[in-house]
């Protein structure tokens, strides 16, 4: 089965070559051709990999990565023509997953995408897809479905639902969940964490007065009901 990819490369002729090579592969394949535009796409589609220049209009590859590397653990291959090793050095440190010099072979990075891709299928298990009821939070592809339809949110609210869906029935403090979604130094509110769950339980639940799935436990946080539909005493 095919694999979702993004590719954001300002040369339209290169970018178009690039597609060919992969749809070959049997993969979809969405070009761009500038950095903002690139975010764009990265966010609202969640691609499987994205093949990066670093070389772009707008926002240049080098933020692209750093942005999305603090949103989400897409696969990224970079392509430049610098070629010395500081830069090949800083693209790796900002989180790139591989590298590719200009002028580069089409089949080179086929095969390179063929890699990372088998890389990720290796550690990606079945127990990524995390069920509760009708809700499906799939870990590995940082997706959310309600009774098989695709719920889109935000990386922050993805972090929060995954770590409460993770163990059904438990309390998480406020606290715990900010560090979920923010990092350990991230300075942020308990109140951050009522918005993300008043906006989660907007896209999930059917009624977000009456929640199935996210619940309140009054005076310490919130918890995924363990069997979704039935209210107990917290």
């Amino acid at each position: 089965m095919g694999a979702r990819i993004l590719v954001a490369e300002d040369d339209v002729k290169q970018a178009e070559l690039v597609r060919r090579y992969l749809e070959r592969e049997g993969h979809s394949v969405v070009v761009t051709h500038d950095g903002r535009t690139a975010l764009d796409e990265a966010r609202r589609r969640r691609p499987d990999l994205l093949v990066l220049d670093v070389m772009m209009p707008r926002v240049d590859g080098l933020d692209v990565c750093r942005i999305l590397r603090t949103e989400s653990d897409t696969p990224i291959i970079m392509l430049t023509a610098r070629s010395t090793e500081d830069d090949l050095l800083l693209g790796l440190d900002l989180g790139a997953d591989d590298y590719l010099t200009k002028p580069y072979s089409p089949r080179e990075l086929v095969a390179r995408v063929r890699t990372i891709l088998r890389r990720v299928d290796r550690h990606r298990s079945a127990d990524s897809r995390l069920r509760i009821g009708d809700l499906v939070v799939d870990t590995a592809r940082h997706q959310v479905f309600v009774d098989g339809r695709e719920i889109d949110v935000t990386p922050a609210e993805f972090k929060i639902l995954a770590c409460l869906a993770a163990e059904p029935g438990r309390v998480f403090p406020r606290q715990k969940l900010l560090e979920q979604a923010f990092g350990f130094d991230h300075y942020a509110l308990d109140r951050t964490v009522d918005v993300h769950v008043m906006n989660l339980r907007r896209k999930i639940e059917a009624d977000p007065a009456a929640p199935a799935f996210l619940l309140t436990v009054y005076g310490v946080g919130y918890k995924m009901a363990d069997r979704p539909g039935v209210r107990d005493a917290s």
